[in-house]
């Protein structure tokens, strides 16, 4: 590491470069950590400043998106199996990587079924396999950083992972010239590596860190150890044999903090304790005389000082008090003012790259494993699979073989055969059809907006396109084209004013038209058509209900003839039979909820919206 600082050291990197001594000192007791920042030179110092502290030899691997199990975890080694003609387990980047780091790259988009399996090996501290016909357990103690690239508050990496890890970096607003050497010497960390086993703590301060994780609405059990082998690392750190209240106060700001849910209750403001009496002393009356007036301070016998000016140890109470006095300074102001706001600690439903089609052998969309049968209709003899497969048999099919009888190496049978599985890879754009007409704007238009962006975001996450159609007064407009921006969808819906009469027959024919030039680039479209069921213009722009609601019906028919997924939500306050029978001309899912509020509704529509896809 360079030894040069900048002038101005940002407290962000140096709170993230001491949890990267303290992740150096314990990696396999404090699990790692996540680190939130955009690939660049603030992240690459961090990584380098890591592996700058860890003992010389430490190994330090990567792990690429998109790892496959073989990799990660280790499997059948078919090079030394076919030469050695028995099964050979080869080791994988967790079992390579014993003792030391792992990185994961764009965690975020890491798979649930991936996350299970490093949570699995985080816990057990080794990894177990029980596959192609081998069952062995390999032991690893690591630590695990996971990259976390999100732009967006719900893009972090799963749950079941963050629960693990003890640190929460968020790197983000952290320039290259806020970061530097913190000036923790590499030697510290070796002696503190050599002093954390005999580092003791007392109930009092453990009692403590379970309390302040409480009192922030921290539920997860995890989450204290986890602060408590912080606290442990950290007086070993700086050469104590025992957890001191400084280090409880730094373990609460690096592991809990970041964990906040809730804001912590005041503590209790001075004599707010005089101003009722205790139970048992306002039941006595007057029988109890009043205590004597207590001495002056020129009263005081000069031998009590001494006594008074001794520092005694805090108990856990005033320990827990005393870590949250400073929990409004410490926890991010953005959850500071969701939790006042009351918004404290939603949770968000993700739902990664849905396709809604099965994966199947063929030609055509990514690799999705391999199964049994025979290379025919266009599937794909999987040779490295069908190997595999053929490969612990071999050596009951060679047994009483004369080796210099010729014949092939390899005694592959029919069963062994396995052929590629695709999934296709289906890019889609979600049309949201919004009414915006005066008697929607009367009835639910505020928070069908609100509806639609929670809708937005959900679709970013799933990486799926966007459009947004209008349509009030005579005509229907597109505005916002397909798009993955985000930032772009939310202003176009903002900008959207309600007001007019409701030409429902041709907001249908605008977001048909839509779809259309989506389905010719070849991706998949689907219309969320957001109406009070209410319209009286038709499609020539002449006013009139019974013309205006025939040409809606049969708009709506037109998009089930193309075989569009399509879903309609009565946002009127009462329901509309109009609406009902529009969903029903689409072949659409009809949703009325008249009493939903945003969140309600976006829950529903993310719901329905894949059930129809599939």
């Amino acid at each position: 590491m360079n030894a040069e600082a900048p002038r101005t050291l940002s407290e962000t990197w140096r709170a993230a470069a001491r949890a990267a001594a303290l992740v150096a000192i314990d990696p396999v007791g404090l699990g790692g950590a996540s680190l939130r920042a955009a690939a660049g030179p603030v992240r690459d110092r961090w990584l380098a400043w890591l592996r700058h502290l860890l003992p010389e030899g430490t190994p330090f691997r990567r792990a690429p998106a998109g790892i496959d199990d073989d990799r990660l975890l280790g499997g059948l080694d078919l090079v030394a199996t076919l030469q050695a003609g028995r099964p050979v387990i080869g080791r994988g980047i967790l079992a390579e990587a014993d003792g030391g780091i792992v990185v994961i790259a764009m965690a975020e988009r890491l798979p649930g079924a991936v996350a299970g399996r490093l949570a699995s090996v985080l816990d057990g501290r080794a990894v177990r396999l029980e596959r192609e016909g081998l069952a062995a357990t390999l032991e690893t103690h690591l630590g695990i950083v996971a990259l976390d690239e999100g732009r967006e508050a719900d893009e972090r990496p799963p749950d079941a992972l963050l629960d693990r890890l003890a640190f929460l970096i968020d790197l983000t607003a952290v320039s290259h010239r806020e970061t530097g050497d913190p000036g923790i010497d590499p030697a510290a960390i070796a002696a503190a590596r050599a002093r954390l086993s005999s580092v003791a703590v007392s109930d009092a301060r453990l009692e403590a860190l379970c309390g302040s994780a409480a009192a922030v609405a921290i539920a997860s059990l995890r989450a204290p150890i986890l602060a408590l082998r912080a606290a442990r690392a950290l007086a070993a750190l700086d050469g104590r044999g025992e957890v001191t209240d400084e280090d409880v106060a730094e373990a609460f700001r690096l592991v809990l903090a970041p964990r906040a849910r809730a804001f912590p209750p005041p503590p209790p403001q001075e004599g707010e304790d005089e101003t009722e009496a205790p139970p048992d002393e306002a039941d006595r009356g007057d029988q109890t005389p009043p205590p004597d007036d207590p001495p002056g301070a020129d009263e005081m016998p000069q031998d009590q000082g001494p006594e008074e000016t001794e520092e005694r140890p805090l108990t856990a109470e005033e320990l827990q008090n005393l870590v949250l006095e400073a929990a409004e300074a410490i926890l991010p102001e953005d959850l500071l003012a969701q939790l006042r706001a009351g918004m404290s600690g939603l949770k968000t439903t993700r739902t990664r790259g849905e396709t809604g089609a099965r994966a199947r052998p063929g030609v055509g969309g990514r690799p999705a494993g391999s199964r049994p049968g025979e290379p025919r209709r266009g599937a794909r003899l999987d040779l490295v699979s069908t190997l595999r497969a053929a490969a612990p048999w071999q050596p009951l099919r060679t047994r009483g073989r004369d080796p210099g009888a010729g014949g092939p190496r390899v005694a592959v049978r029919r069963e062994d055969f396995r052929v590629g599985v695709r999934k296709p890879t289906i890019r889609r754009t979600t049309i949201f059809a919004v009414d915006a007409s005066g008697s929607s704007a009367l009835n639910r238009l505020a928070e069908a907006k609100g509806a639609v962006e929670l809708l937005l975001a959900e679709c970013y996450v799933r990486r799926d396109r966007v459009a947004l159609v209008a349509f009030r007064n005579r005509d229907a407009e597109l505005v916002l084209e397909p798009t993955r921006s985000l930032a772009r969808a939310k202003k176009a819906l903002a900008g959207l004013a309600g007001g007019g009469a409701t030409p429902l027959a041709r907001g249908i024919d605008a977001a048909l038209a839509c779809a259309d030039g989506v389905r010719r680039k070849g991706e998949d479209p689907a219309i969320v058509l957001l109406t009070d069921g209410k319209t009286n213009i038709g499609r020539s722009g002449e006013p009139g209900r019974e013309a205006a609601r025939e040409d809606a019906l049969a708009a709506a028919g037109e998009a089930r003839a193309g075989g569009i997924v399509a879903l309609v939500v009565d946002i009127s306050r009462a329901g509309q039979p109009l609406a009902r029978e529009i969903a029903a001309a689409m072949g659409a899912r009809y949703l009325a909820l008249p009493y939903a509020d945003a969140a309600t509704l976006s829950s529903a529509v993310a719901a329905a919206l894949p059930a129809q896809r599939g």
